[in-house]
């Protein structure tokens, strides 16, 4: 009698971040279901205090690196896991706790706790490939569910994700909602961030917050003149890039010069 072959292994870790993208992994409904039918979750701490040792064929990981330890433990699920995803923007570009990188993390403490010499943290927050290979990134705050179905399924296939590549900008045009900035003068970042949300906040008449993070080779400078034109503030233009991937090369360089105009 032939035996049932054995199922890809998938680990979850959580590093400093809020749990958002491990929630939208639960939050698949029937296409968790049948990717648990194919997988074996062996290690998973925010659905189950079950956690075997390894090794994995996949480890999904949030969060970004804040203290020694972390980077410690990443190391460790790196050499067990073949293959390593991280997921969102902490785990991608470090997240809004990467702010940290751009002030002095010694005030915040002392302003923050009552005895912060209790407190044990790196001056950064970094993405996880600053410590270890990564061998696919998700996106995102939080990350897509659909877009996580997809690299699931797409490593189960043994084939390489289809994940978007164009700016929120094509997304607009998709779903057919005007551009904010230009019917409605409202400031956007969806011509410079990665797709993935769907253009969800423009067709609320929000403009895009940059939660995805910059496109490959995104034109900040065009943008940065777009906003100075708007009547945007140095301050201003400063701040909408420093937000959920403030410390990504591209949207860090287009804060200063916004900054500086």
């Amino acid at each position: 009698m032939a035996t049932e072959p054995a199922r890809p292994s998938l680990a979850v870790w959580k590093f400093a971040s809020c749990d958002g993208c491990q929630l939208t992994l639960l939050d698949c409904g029937d296409a968790l279901l049948t990717l648990a039918a194919r997988l074996h979750i062996a290690a998973f701490p925010e659905a189950s205090s079950m956690i075997e040792p390894g090794p994995y064929d996949v480890s999904l990981v949030e969060g970004s690196i804040t203290t020694e330890e972390d980077a410690a433990r990443i190391r460790d699920i790196r050499a067990r896991s073949t293959l390593l995803v991280a997921i969102g923007a902490c785990a991608t570009a470090g997240g809004i706790q990467a702010l940290r990188d751009l002030a002095d993390v010694d005030e915040f403490r002392a302003q923050v706790y009552p005895h912060p010499e209790y407190v044990r943290s790196l001056a950064t927050a970094t993405p996880i490939s600053a410590h270890v290979p990564v061998d696919l990134e998700l996106h995102g705050c939080p990350i897509d569910r659909g877009q996580l179905v997809e690299v699931l399924g797409a490593l189960l296939a043994g084939r390489k994700p289809d994940l978007p590549v164009h700016s929120v900008c094509a997304q607009c045009k998709a779903r057919g909602t005007p551009c904010l900035p230009v019917v409605a003068g409202v400031p956007c970042l969806g011509p410079v961030t990665r797709a993935g949300c769907g253009a969800l906040c423009p067709a609320y008449g929000r403009g895009c917050f940059g939660c995805f993070g910059p496109v490959e080779r995104p034109n900040t400078r065009a943008l940065v003149a777009l906003l100075r034109h708007q009547g945007m503030s140095p301050a201003d233009i400063g701040r909408v890039f420093r937000t959920y991937t403030a410390t990504t090369a591209q949207f860090r360089a287009a804060a200063e010069e916004g900054a500086r105009s």
